[in-house]
């Protein structure tokens, strides 16, 4: 076929032969000849393709997801689509899999499929603003596609993050590092010559691209029903006769209907940081640039133009799941190995070192098997990459271990990656691997979060960053952001936004928001109101930017830069794919996650802390297991700090649920999830564990001419027949259902699915059929549905809960044993977990733990051990020698106590510590304020911080005095510099701050206080006004009518919650537990909300251990706090 067209055809598309009239092609305008045909012989409206699409993932320049897109396109009867969205391919797989989809409802209805092509565009650096140079750039084939993001990659790498820049000559001499991309191989270019251009424009822009692209080169006429459209078309039908280009029908589109053209305006008022009525011309005109119908295009364009759209698509023939192959990197196998003899190796070296006694036949067993799966998907390269980061980190010290569905492999185990013994649980390796699902495995590693860089910067200095990116997480729009972004869009005053968005806490759609704007003052029945709602509930979930995923790593043994484009992240020395996990997936490459615990970081810490006061090196493994202690203040839900097991919905179920050994906690771990309350698993899991409820494994009847099938007993029975765990439902899917392994992790994959896509409504006959088939009961099949359903809320695999109970126990050991050292390490490893440092230290100071202050005389940057050697020692010493521990003995745990560190101080920078600290070693203590800013060469700012802090009471004297010295300090430095015998004015008495003072002055500068609570020193007044302490309610009878108060410490409001918001007070004595049902928060909204410091009236409730007021009524009392500072944690 000719480049120009149909064959034998002589000119480009809508270009009459020289000699001949060239502004019209056909001789009449297209619109009358499409009216003509119409009219005429019926014909059937012309084949189209959309070359030119951006979807909302050219961010804030779309309106629309890709899969609206594809799916308008379809509907509309395109022959294709092509993504293009500027500088980016962040789209096309979601583009894809929704090709996918369509087509196979297409294919079911016997309809005309729709092709998928992948492309970007670029607007050219340096180009005049009147005349700027877009390209439109199409993959071809695998060659042309590895170009296009490569080119991306170059583009992103020169910019910050969320730009790009890209210049003419990077087509015709790229950089020195780069492929060849002169010309830019194997892809189909597009220039959209800009409208309104004069011919010259037009002319130097075509020589420029024909040169540079030859025969590739297609120029876009684009017809948006503007007042010069026929002039444009005349111009850019003249040009590619003039040049021998051919010409192609383009919709320049950035929405898939035209009804989403306010807010495609927004979207760009948003971008442009411009109100919609001050952004003028910088607005679509119309609203043309949507997916059109063809009879539209049909009356716009001359034919050749439309038909030449799908004859480009035609040779575009790059499909991403056929032909984006992908290799693992195999450097971590040594000379003379195979990646599957090196696997298998280690594997039974790390078994023989596991089970030192032998290993077991069934672990031999699920080694040979697994290892045979491995290879037979080829996997081994991926595995061993795991194994070495995972023996890099514990070479460096540092503490890191699996979790996911990898805990499920028996090899995972004998490698190291994981720490949950298989003989603990029942592994199920399918719900990690499986051939049928075909899709790569997914290993989560978790490292401690403060050195997890060192482990993240390892992996790009052993594949080099050409090789090794971070996945990419696509952050999208939540309420408020929405709230906020569409009310400045709209002009709306920024006051009334902030009072807006301020009550939107979460998200109840389109009437709640109404409601949230007339509690602000706005008119919820004017225009503006109803416009403001309904564009925040469509940019609701719109992708905004990109970030980086928190640990997600993909490694390549091949450039990496050519399988997916890759971009700076915001962090310095981290860089980061266009894709996202679900992407990669889809994608069918294999990611690795590096991911950060800030648990794992405190048990390091607190192991150190042991070591030393025991004077002999500790360990996790030297953690006894089954201490009783430690079970029965996890029983008392006193977990406060521990892991997993320390939120409010954990502490609740403790005392009912009652663990008593390891795997109690695995149950206990997973069984406070949405998935298990959703699917009605909690309740008969306790009343039959409190022996409240009988039960058995259901049995198969005998069926005539079928074997019994397997007992449901191995399944069921270590969970009391409540399947729990994922791996329990997949197993009664194969053991009662008929299923193959494959095939039941498709139904687990459908369950965590099917609320959101759908899916597993298509397993239900064949489950049904086949439990019944096999002699199971009706009522037993459909209830396993029902809870299967229950898991699409989000249920752990038992694998996961496993590897979480292993820390969970570590902790609470910990935190009983060693509470000094728990707490010390929890400090230092901050910002981590539920609790604050406040509540931390209160907890720990309530279990008889001594908490010293910040003292620049004693203090390092970081909270440490002391020791004390007589009772009332003010001080204490560093714990530089072993302290003799006698576990329990109150007497051993009162000569420990914890100082705190200069890390405490709010605006103290931690090289201003370190001087300090290094100066007080250096040349012993310090004498005065003076004294110390000028050996540690503290600032002004420094100093005033310490005094803030009350840190330079030794030094200083109380608060007040230690700010005139701090003063008077920085003011010596100065006459020093200066001239040296100044006269300097002796420091004045000054009164002490009261104990409330000094109080407001701990949070402010501190967040804590080691003095009274706030609250001792309002609880005359408060009981005066009939509220109760939280020790004073848990002596009150259950179902009270009764008061109580505290500072606001959290809100949360759980999806499976149906509205409920839990939210914890704190006094002197402790927390206090409020519930607000739903009726109770749309009257009292504000005081729930507003209050830091909040009094409830309700009914008291407390049983099995468990209290919580039930609140009727809230009232505001932040008033009384004054100037206190507090904060909340809030719905996270």
């Amino acid at each position: 076929m000719s480049r120009f067209g149909r064959e034998g055809a002589g000119s480009p598309a809508g270009v009459a032969p020289p000699g001949q009239e060239a502004s019209v092609a056909g001789g009449l305008p297209p619109v009358l000849n499409a009216l003509l045909r119409r009219l005429g012989d019926e014909r059937e409206l012309p084949d189209y393709a959309e070359l030119q699409c951006r979807s909302n993932y050219s961010f804030l320049d779309g309106a629309s997801h890709p899969e609206e897109l594809v799916a308008r396109a379809r509907e509309l009867g395109y022959r294709a689509i092509a993504l293009t969205d500027e500088c980016s391919v962040a789209g096309v797989v979601k583009a894809h899999v929704a090709m996918l989809e369509e087509n196979e409802t297409a294919g079911q209805r016997c309809e005309p499929l729709i092709q998928f092509v992948v492309g970007s565009s670029f607007r050219l650096h340096g180009e005049p603003e009147s005349a700027p140079l877009e390209l439109v750039a199409l993959c071809q084939d695998r060659e042309g596609y590895g170009n296009l993001v490569e080119l991306i990659t170059l583009a992103r790498s020169r910019a910050v993050k969320g730009e790009y820049r890209i210049e003419r000559r990077d087509f015709t001499d790229p950089p020195a590092g780069a492929s060849d991309l002169s010309g830019l191989p194997n892809c189909l270019v597009i220039l959209p010559l800009p409208y309104g251009a004069t011919d010259a424009v037009l002319d130097e822009q075509v020589t420029w691209a024909s040169a540079v692209f030859g025969e590739r080169l297609w120029l876009g006429l684009c017809l948006l029903n503007r007042p010069r459209d026929a002039e444009h078309r005349a111009r850019v039908l003249a040009a590619g006769a003039r040049h021998r280009v051919p010409v192609v029908a383009v919709g320049d589109v950035r929405m898939h209907r035209r009804s989403c053209k306010p807010l495609l305006d927004t979207l760009a008022a948003i971008r442009l940081g411009q109100p919609v009525q001050a952004c003028g011309y910088a607005l679509a005109q119309n609203a043309e640039q949507h997916l059109r119908a063809r009879d539209r295009l049909e009356m716009l364009y001359p034919p050749e133009t439309l038909a030449e759209s799908v004859r480009m698509a035609r040779m575009c023939d790059f499909d991403l799941k056929r032909d984006l192959s992908y290799n693992y990197p195999e450097e971590i196998v040594p000379a003379g190995y195979s990646p599957a003899e090196y696997l298998c190796e280690q594997a039974y070296l790390g078994a023989a070192e596991k089970f030192p006694q032998g290993v077991p036949p069934a672990i031999a067993y699920c080694i040979e098997y697994e290892l045979s799966l491995i290879a037979e998907l080829r996997y081994e390269a991926y595995f061993l990459t795991v194994y070495d980061l995972v023996r890099e980190a514990r070479r460096r010290g540092i503490l890191c271990q699996g979790r996911g569905s990898a805990a499920n492999s028996v090899v995972c185990y004998c490698l190291g990656v994981t720490a949950a013994d298989p003989l603990d649980t029942v592994p199920l390796f399918e719900r990690f691997i499986s051939k049928e699902r075909n899709e790569p495995p997914d290993i989560d590693v978790d490292f401690e979060h403060q050195r997890r860089e060192e482990v993240i910067q390892y992996i790009y200095q052993k594949y080099g960053r050409n090789r090794a990116a971070l996945a990419a997480v696509v952050i999208t729009y939540r309420s408020r952001g929405a709230l906020r972004d569409v009310g400045k869009a709209l002009g709306v005053d920024a006051a009334v936004i902030d009072a807006v968005a301020k009550g939107q806490q979460w998200w109840d759609g389109r009437s709640a928001l109404l409601e949230r704007m007339a509690e602000a003052g706005v008119d919820d029945t004017s225009p503006i109101a109803h416009l403001w709602a309904e564009l925040v509930l469509r940019i609701h979930g719109f992708p905004r930017h990109l970030s980086q995923h928190p640990g997600g790593f993909v490694i390549s043994r091949d450039q990496l830069s050519r399988i997916v484009p890759i971009e700076n992240a915001a962090m310095p020395d981290r860089s980061v794919v266009q894709w996202d996990k679900d992407d990669l997936d889809a994608a069918g490459l294999l990611k690795v996650d590096v991911l950060a615990l800030g648990m794992l970081t405190v048990l390091r810490r607190a192991l150190a802390f042991v070591s030393a006061q025991r004077g002999e090196p500790w360990a996790l493994h030297h953690i006894p297991p089954d201490c009783i202690p430690t079970y029965d203040m996890i029983c008392r839900a006193d977990t406060m700090g521990t892991f997993q097991i320390e939120s409010r919905a954990q502490m609740s179920m403790l005392p009912r649920l009652r663990p008593r050994e390891y795997y109690d906690l695995v149950i206990q771990v997973a069984i406070v999830r949405p998935g298990p309350i959703q699917g009605d698993m909690v309740h008969p899991y306790l009343r039959r564990r409190q022996k409240l409820e009988r039960w058995t494994v259901p049995v198969a009847k005998d069926m005539p001419g079928k074997p019994r099938p397997p007992s449901l007993e191995s399944a069921l029975k270590r969970t009391l027949g409540v399947p729990i765990f994922q791996e329990q439902v997949m197993q009664i899917a194969v053991m009662a259902g008929g299923f193959s392994p494959g095939k039941a992790d498709k139904l687990r994959r459908s369950m965590a699915a099917w609320r959101r896509k759908g899916g597993l409504e298509g397993f239900h006959d064949e489950l049904i059929a086949g439990m019944v088939g096999n002699g199971y009961e009706r009522e037993f099949a459909d209830a396993i549905f029902r809870q299967m359903q229950g898991f699409g809320e989000y249920g752990f695999p038992e694998s996961h809960a496993a590897s979480f109970a292993l820390l969970a126990y570590a902790s609470a050991w910990l935190k009983h044993h060693h509470p000094q050292a728990f707490l010390a390490a929890l400090l230092n490893s901050q910002p981590m977990g539920f609790y604050s440092p406040s509540q931390l230290v209160q907890d720990a100071r309530r279990h008889g733990v001594r908490v010293l202050p910040v003292d620049v005389r004693y203090s390092g940057w970081e909270a440490a051990l002391v020791r004390f050697d007589a009772p009332d020692d003010p001080c204490g010493q560093p714990l530089s020698a072993a302290v003799p521990m006698v576990p329990d003995d109150p007497c051993a745990l009162r000569r420990v106590g914890v100082r705190l560190g200069l890390n405490q101080i709010k605006s103290l920078g931690e090289a201003a510590a370190l001087r300090i600290e290094a100066a007080r070693l250096r040349d012993g203590a310090f004498r005065s304020v003076a004294d110390l800013a000028l050996r540690a060469q503290l600032s002004r700012h420094d100093v005033q911080a310490l005094a803030a802090a009350d840190a330079l009471r030794g030094l200083a004297g109380h608060r007040r005095a230690a700010a005139w010295q701090a003063a008077d300090a920085v003011v010596q430095l100065d006459l020093l510099a200066e001239a040296e015998g100044a006269v300097v004015e002796p420091a004045p008495v000054l009164r002490a701050p009261s104990e409330a003072q000094e109080i407001v002055a701990d949070y402010r500068a501190l967040r804590l206080t080691l003095g009274r609570h706030p609250l001792a020193l309002l609880r005359e007044r408060l009981r005066g006004r009939g509220y109760l302490s939280s020790a004073e309610l848990l002596d009150t009878p259950n179902g009270r009518r009764v008061w109580g108060c505290g500072i606001v410490v959290g809100r949360q409001r759980p999806g499976t919650a149906k509205g409920t918001v839990f939210v914890t007070l704190e006094d002197e004595t402790g927390p206090l537990n409020v519930i607000v049902w739903p009726k109770v928060l749309e009257t009292q909204r504000r005081a729930l909300l507003g209050s830091r410091l909040m009094g409830v009236q309700g009914e008291w409730q407390q049983k099995e251990g468990v209290s919580h007021l039930i609140a009727r009524r809230l009232v505001d009392l932040t008033a009384w706090l004054g100037q206190l500072e507090t904060s909340s944690r809030d719905f996270h």
